[in-house]
């Protein structure tokens, strides 16, 4: 369990937001719950919350705005709750920062595996602030500051997505598989989940550049380098 840990549950209907909030109670979270957009907004204000589980559906401005406008003040990881399974959805949470989502109905102890996931993601984020900048064929990934440049031009990723591009950095060239890396970026064993990869796979080549990953089917992801410089 993790009490020092705070979590904001913003969900519009009431019985499904006391249902995740006392489970995540019930693991040792402090949490604190927000029932609409500018509730959220507000409460992440003043509750600096670790992590945000949010739904997409709210009533005042929906999760998406809720999510731009939480990450412009500061970067936080933020699960997605959305009814529908529908890609293009998906992509826009991801595009505004969320790092993972879950569609609804869902079961409470995979909401309270990912939790728990993304937070031990931001304790191994705090061991890259003791290396070097890794130079990779034109782009610079800094990972004390969390900041990445490609051919001088700084590219803004989300957390899951910088993550996922130190994952693939630490061997360049060599094929990671879908289920390394949920295992290693997102912490979920087994490899159930691997279109969770995919989306953001397809965010990242989005802001580095197509030719910088290559899909190898069946298998997984190569960061395409010409080595360490």
């Amino acid at each position: 369990m993790s009490s020092s840990r705070r979590v904001l549950v913003v969900e519009d209907e009431p019985v499904i937001n006391q249902s995740v909030s006392d489970r995540l109670t019930a693991e040792g979270y402090d949490v604190v719950q927000a029932y609409d957009g500018p509730g959220a907004v507000a409460a992440f204000g003043s509750a600096a919350p670790d992590l945000v589980v949010l739904d997409v559906m709210l009533p005042g401005f929906d999760g998406h705005e809720v999510c731009r406008r939480i990450q412009a003040e500061r970067p936080v990881p933020v699960i997605m709750l959305t009814a529908r399974d529908d890609e293009a959805d998906v992509l826009v949470g991801l595009g505004v920062g969320a790092d993972d989502y879950l569609t609804k109905p869902f079961r409470m102890r995979e909401l309270v595996a990912r939790v728990a996931a993304l937070l031990r993601r931001v304790d191994r984020a705090a061991e890259l602030a003791a290396r070097r900048p890794l130079e990779l064929d034109g782009m610079t990934i800094d990972g004390a500051a969390r900041r990445v440049w490609c051919d001088g031009a700084e590219v803004h990723l989300t957390p899951t997505e910088f993550d996922l591009l130190v994952c693939l950095a630490a061997e360049p060239g060599t094929v990671v598989t879908r289920e390394r890396l949920l295992a290693d970026v997102w912490g979920w064993p087994g490899g159930s989940g691997t279109r969770t990869v995919d989306s953001h796979v397809k965010g990242l080549r989005a802001k580095i550049g197509s030719e910088r990953v290559r899909t190898v089917h069946g298998v997984g992801y190569a960061l395409e380098t010409d080595g360490p410089r």
